[in-house]
């Protein structure tokens, strides 16, 4: 059962028409967001996701069709469904200004309220159903997330039973069965490790793949992946060059499996007589590293080379699930950069990533390190979350549900200066907890976060975060909160 209220806007600069409509309109599972202006209009958009918007044409300063205009520029608006609803005769020339201004119908005064409740709710259901696609692609990825953990401890049990026998056989065609369940069960492993990661990236805005930050030279660790490469691969060419500080903030094991991806892939893809050349190069305020070898991937296959699942299982995926450019992919979002792929047979193929230079900035002596409480129910972004902000000077306190959140903001502990709060948990959901933070008077001056990909769901109130959130921003943001200047990321 779908439980999310469905918001519209209707925008009209006279009181009484705002009435009317939203009198006809009115009823059960929907919310009606009203404004008497375009700026005001743009404000509540800024903020609330809509199904619909009713714009009324003649407004003085920003008319209907110029909001509209605004809207389609915008990404979080741009699919927004417009009607206009217009006081003016039919005029073939207006109609046409407002279809090109992106609207989906006209509607001429004094409205039939038959006709504007059948066109209203066509979209109405539109958004039900686009919602409980969500939902349910939510409850696959859970699923898929849960699953991928189960799997983990049998899988431990085969690993740990085959290297037992390897210890104990003498015959080699046993052995050779042995090494063979080995590495099946490694392959296993690792695509155990990607649907984990699959299930980050897609529930958690791809904050599981920064799990802890120090000090990184971006140069030694890329040497070290290119030697581990080169030692699989004795046959191969590969070349690693550093330039400048190439020094960051960041995840080192996650970098680590980024750049494995890519050096693995330019190795098995590219041509064999030529070198696979890899560059770190240090400048002001970024990172930026790239990954060369001869050969073009195919015209078709580039523009979605990093989508998940794509068909060509051959096509520059690692093994297993073809979601290892994905994976890289996210695991650069997630440090705040980029990555992105220039191929032409005559040019060959590159893969650049662009990071930003971090500095984590540790607090003086003798200062009192400001709390934050963390509340998440996967246990991956929970983790990672907790130790950035360990990382950066915070005394952390965690919970995995709302319930044990509740107990630690009553238990007589000092009271955090900021809540990273989920919205989707289980036992008891982040819009309960703060209710009842709201229903305190000591806990309700506490300030809130939460991220979401749908900010309609977040209480009023606290602080939102669309998602995919960068962890750089999270931790700006509650340093702002706490009066801090915790980390200093580049501007």
């Amino acid at each position: 059962m779908i439980q999310d209220t469905i918001k519209f806007l209707i925008v009209d600069d006279v009181a009484e028409n705002l009435v009317a409509l939203e009198a006809l309109l009115r009823r059960d599972g929907l919310e009606v967001l009203k404004a008497r202006s375009g700026a005001e209009a743009l404000e509540l958009l800024l903020v609330h996701e809509v199904a619909l918007a009713f714009l009324d044409v003649q407004m003085p300063g920003m008319d209907g069709f110029e909001l509209a205009e605004l809207m389609r520029g915008m990404e979080r608006t741009r699919h927004v469904p417009i009607i206009f609803v217009t006081a003016g005769a039919l005029d073939p020339q207006r109609a046409f200004k407002g279809y090109e201004a992106g609207a989906v119908d006209f509607l001429f005064k004094p409205v039939d309220p038959h006709i504007l409740r059948s066109k209203a709710d066509v979209f109405f259901q539109l958004q039900r159903q686009k919602i409980e696609l969500a939902n349910n692609l939510r409850l696959n990825e859970m699923f898929i997330g849960i699953l991928g953990h189960d799997l983990r401890t049998p899988l431990s049990s085969i690993v740990t039973g085959a290297d037992l026998l390897a210890r104990r056989l003498t015959d080699e065609a046993n052995m050779r069965a042995v090494r063979r369940m080995v590495s099946s069960a490694a392959r296993m492993r690792d695509m155990i490790d990607q649907m984990l990661d699959l299930t980050r990236a897609r529930l958690g805005g791809g904050l599981g793949f920064v799990r802890s930050r120090r000090d990184v030279d971006l140069g030694e660790l890329v040497g070290r992946v290119v030697e581990e490469v080169q030692s699989a691969t004795p046959g191969r060419q590969l070349v690693a060059t550093a330039r400048g500080d190439c020094h960051t903030a960041a995840d080192p094991t996650r970098l680590a499996q980024l750049f494995s991806n890519l050096v693995s892939n330019a190795v098995q893809h590219g041509a064999p007589e030529a070198p696979v050349t890899v560059t770190v190069e240090g400048q002001a305020d970024e990172l930026v590293a790239t990954v060369h070898n001869a050969g073009a991937i195919r015209a078709d296959v580039l523009p979605r080379i990093f989508d998940p699942f794509r068909g060509e299982r051959s096509s520059l995926s690692s093994r297993g699930l073809g979601l290892g450019l994905y994976i890289s992919q996210q695991i650069a979002q997630a440090h705040g950069g980029t990555i992105a792929v220039h191929s032409t047979a005559e040019a060959g193929t590159t893969f650049t990533v662009r990071l930003p230079k971090v500095a984590l900035v540790t607090r003086p002596p003798g200062e009192a390190a400001r709390r934050v409480l963390v509340v998440d129910d996967d246990d991956g972004i929970r983790e990672s979350l907790c130790e950035a902000f360990l990382e950066n000077g915070y005394t952390v306190r965690s919970a995995a549900d709302g319930q044990e959140a509740l107990r630690l903001l009553r238990d007589g502990s000092p009271h955090p200066d900021a809540v990273i709060l989920d919205i989707v948990m289980p036992v008891l959901e982040g819009d309960r907890v703060y209710q009842a933070m709201q229903a305190d008077p000591v806990l309700a001056q506490i300030p809130v976060i939460v991220s979401t990909s749908n900010p309609s769901r977040a209480p009023s109130g606290v602080i939102v975060l669309p998602k995919p959130v960068r962890l750089e921003r999270l931790l700006e943001l509650v340093a702002d909160i706490c009066g801090d200047a915790q980390s200093t990321p580049p501007a």
